[in-house]
């Protein structure tokens, strides 16, 4: 099956081979969650790469997630008050884990194990849940999917 690109609001990166989608609601903290993850992997040693911040193409290509960058914003990502920074980057990768905001309430402190979620009209991924304000959010993502980063 393949699908048309869809622009979504969310941000792509890829830690090693594992793509992950960050997504939820404006001000959440995406793009800072991500670009975390990022400098992260590289102070570990792990390749990593900003596939796209705020405008996402996704599309399915034999039931692959695949997330895309508009052009014009290639290499850029937004951090909250502080600007547009320029970071290393790649036009396209596979995603396989969509990044969503855990509930700080205590609400759903243990979400529920093989959450999905549907990323656009056919296409689900598997959903890892992660608090905004995380100290190490790549080691916590990487206890919950220790192939992240292999």
């Amino acid at each position: 099956m393949t699908t048309a690109p869809v622009n979504i609001h969310a941000t792509a990166i890829v830690v090693g081979k594992t793509g992950l989608l960050f997504m939820g609601p404006s001000g959440w903290g995406k793009s800072a969650l991500a670009f975390a993850c990022l400098t992260e992997a590289h102070r570990i040693g792990v390749d990593a790469a900003l596939v796209a911040d705020d405008q996402v193409m996704i599309s399915a290509w034999d039931n692959i997630a695949i997330a895309a960058c508009p052009p014009s914003i290639q290499g850029m990502i937004e951090l909250r008050g502080t600007g547009i920074v320029r970071l290393p980057s790649i036009s396209e990768a596979p995603m396989h884990y969509a990044v969503l905001p855990g509930h700080a309430t205590g609400v759903d402190r243990v979400p529920p194990e093989g959450e999905t979620t549907v990323v656009s009209t056919g296409i689900t991924l598997p959903v890892i849940r992660l608090l905004a304000n995380v100290p190490l959010p790549l080691a916590v993502l990487m206890a919950k999917a220790p192939e992240i980063g292999r």
